[in-house]
């Protein structure tokens, strides 16, 4: 997704410093040259990649060897004016790549500018919401795909980004497409020894309020659970978000607070490209990648 330092950056920007909590897992392991290509192996976890900017045609037969999915935007992607993804989806399916169909969401910021506009925030995630419908028919994803509602900002939503959030899910749960979300998996302190996640934070208003289900799409890059850039992560279920269905492990650029264990497994500027990849090749050095892990080789179920 990230094409830039400043692209997509995931913080949590309105509450506390995160906390991390107390996973032990094994010691991180390194991808080796001689891994399996994921197409070849039914025991291989189905692995993804994302970011901001379209790779490009020629990249896409290399990328087919290590991943199974990769995520789509069918808007703008976060702080860019266009979208390079646009009527790729025929020559992405072509070589055979299952898909995360991802539609960028507002920061509260912006919510509560609009608010000042006298739109309301559950107003504007339906409005949201109808255009992504609109471009993900536009880019024939077919009917039932799940729709990523990309929510940036990390720990429990405020009230006018949770009826932002519920407005656009609930909008597209009663389009023929279905809802999901890309959100935060990682502990954040609310004092008293108490933390949240937002993952954790949608689930509980979900069931207080009987409203439609969201498929979860976290992003938890703290070593551990993480171990960083390889393309051996750990099962989705270690992610720590139960019910999560595809699990971001790994970010471009790292944040060097919370991924101190897994330092090495990132580039010297702290970005993640294709592991295994010669130092020599030009292309897959310098596209820098968001790794993730799911469950099913589609997760958007948009083929």
């Amino acid at each position: 997704m990230r094409t830039s330092p400043n692209a997509l950056l995931r913080r949590p920007a309105l509450l506390a410093a995160a906390t991390l909590a107390t996973l032990f897992l094994p010691a991180l392991t390194l991808f080796a040259a001689s891994h399996p290509p994921a197409i070849e192996s039914a025991a291989h976890p189905y692995l993804g990649f994302d970011r901001n900017d379209y790779p490009g045609d020629q990249t896409l037969a290399t990328f087919r060897q290590h991943f199974d999915f990769v995520g789509y935007w069918i808007t703008n992607p976060p702080e860019e004016t266009a979208n390079s993804w646009t009527g790729k989806r025929a020559l992405l399916l072509s070589h055979g790549f299952g898909f995360l169909v991802l539609a960028n969401g507002r920061l509260d910021a912006q919510i509560l500018a609009q608010q000042k506009r006298h739109k309301s925030p559950a107003a504007l995630g339906r409005e949201d919401a109808f255009a992504a419908i609109a471009a993900a028919t536009r880019e024939g994803f077919p009917p039932h795909t799940i729709l990523f509602l990309d929510q940036e900002e990390g720990g429990r939503l405020l009230p006018e980004q949770a009826e932002y959030f519920f407005g656009w899910t609930e909008t597209v749960a009663a389009s023929s497409f279905r809802p999901g979300s890309y959100l935060s998996g990682q502990p954040v302190d609310e004092g008293h020894g108490q933390t949240i996640t937002t993952a954790k934070d949608i689930q509980q208003q979900i069931a207080a309020k009987h409203l439609h289900p969201v498929t979860l799409f976290v992003y938890q890059d703290a070593c551990p659970p993480s171990n960083g850039c390889t393309l051996t992560p750990p099962p989705v279920t270690a992610s720590g978000t139960p019910g999560a269905e595809i699990w971001q492990y790994a970010q471009s650029p790292r944040r060097p607070e919370v991924t101190r264990a897994c330092a090495k497994t990132f580039a010297r500027d702290g970005n993640c490209y294709l592991p295994g990849s010669s130092p020599a090749d030009k292309t897959f050095n310098t596209l820098h990648l968001d790794l993730s892990v799911a469950t099913t080789p589609d997760p958007s179920h948009g083929k």
